[in-house]
């Protein structure tokens, strides 16, 4: 699951990266000679905004899944090193004692 959330977030990275390149430009910049060219060709005046929603949406879901990935996420156990090393310590005394070990605790 946690995969899965991974690859959507780095699609709408990509899809950020595309609302901010084609948007038209406050002060300049590489977007300009692209978005201008849009703009006379389409004819719609209305596609910033358009672009500028996208640009917030697209940021927002990302936000949403980075935040919704730590719940899919398994849960660390601090004590999980301990557990095993006191299985160990358990299994080497008996087999010392000479008894069948038992099976190892999960």
């Amino acid at each position: 699951m946690t995969t899965l959330i991974v690859i959507i977030i780095m699609i709408a990275c990509l899809v950020l990266g595309f609302f901010v390149l084609i948007q038209k430009p406050k002060g300049g910049g590489l977007s300009g000679s692209f978005g201008s060219i849009g703009t006379q060709v389409m004819g719609v005046k209305q596609s910033g905004d358009v672009m500028e929603k996208g640009t917030w949406y697209t940021m927002a879901i990302i936000a949403v899944l980075c935040v919704g990935s730590v719940f899919t996420l398994g849960r660390i156990n601090p004590n999980a090193g301990r557990e095993k090393d006191q299985a160990a310590q358990q299994q080497q005394q008996q087999q010392q004692q000479g008894q069948k070990p038992a099976a190892p605790a999960k």
